[in-house]
């Protein structure tokens, strides 16, 4: 089990829901936390409720490399090293391929993939030194995809995959890692999904109070971080749509389409 008394957990997408869950349980385990988020308003915010913990928030967006490698840079700067990258930041979208501007599909993979890509990559040497962990933050799309959310599961298959690759590839250097796939769980992704014009839209078509709160979600993934778990799918309907996809496949077709259409053919969820 891992103890996480001053070690450097860097955070990508701390500044709402699973992320910010996660780095105040960090903080809270005596854990030096390093997050950033592109909402300045709400990481000074966090910042002020952490006031006199270790915990530095950078400004940056993952989907460009050169904010990444700065906000990497830093984290060292400051802390010198690092013992636990999560990359978290991640947007959605709720629209049909057919309506979607490519546009909302390239904003998609440069967050959801290449955001994790670039911050691993500058993270690297400090996490093969320590020995260290990497984990994605994944979704039930990254095993099946999901319908009006094309580009979203095309970035978590794309993440999936690639985590897989250089978990073999980091083996002998003693670096763990892992990916976490919540089903739906009560965060902000759904309320800023991209729009078929790649603009955010204002809210959820989901009732959140009946869904997995970011709190019970980061739970979990502390949890499988100390196992050192190689993935874990959350959520007892995330395991089902795992499960009948992998068995049932031309089944689970006819559950995605009735799940998220009505009868007039229009996408609902």
């Amino acid at each position: 089990m891992i103890d996480f008394k001053n070690k450097v957990i860097v955070i990508t997408g701390g500044s709402n829901g699973i992320g910010k869950a996660l780095v105040e349980y960090f903080l809270s385990a005596g854990a030096k936390v390093a997050t950033c988020s592109r909402n300045f308003d709400k990481l000074y915010k966090l910042q002020t409720q952490n006031t006199g913990k270790p915990l530095n928030v950078y400004t940056a967006d993952v989907s460009s490399e050169s904010d990444c490698a700065q906000f990497i840079n830093k984290v060292i700067k400051n802390f010198g090293t690092i013992d636990i990258l999560i990359n978290n930041a991640g947007i959605s979208m709720r629209s049909e391929f057919v309506d979607s501007e490519l546009e909302t599909l390239k904003k998609l993979m440069d967050t959801n993939f290449w955001g994790a890509v670039y911050c691993t990559k500058y993270a690297l040497p400090y996490l093969i030194q320590q020995k260290g962990i990497i984990v994605g933050i994944s979704s039930i799309a990254g095993y099946r995809g999901l319908p009006g959310r094309s580009g979203y599961s095309a970035s978590k298959h794309a993440l999936n995959g690639w985590l897989e690759s250089i978990r073999v590839e980091l083996m002998d250097e003693g670096v763990h890692v892992m990916w976490v796939c919540p089903g739906f769980t009560a965060s902000n992704i759904r309320n800023v999904a991209l729009n078929s014009k790649a603009e955010p839209e204002a809210e959820s078509l989901l009732d959140e109070g009946k869904l997995m709160t970011a709190q019970q979600t980061a739970q979990h993934i502390v949890k499988a971080i100390r196992q050192k778990k190689r993935t874990i799918v959350l959520t007892r309907e995330g395991k089902e749509a795992v499960l009948v996809n992998k068995l049932f496949p031309v089944w689970a077709d006819k559950l995605m389409r009735k799940y998220y259409y009505n009868d007039s053919g229009e996408l609902i969820k």
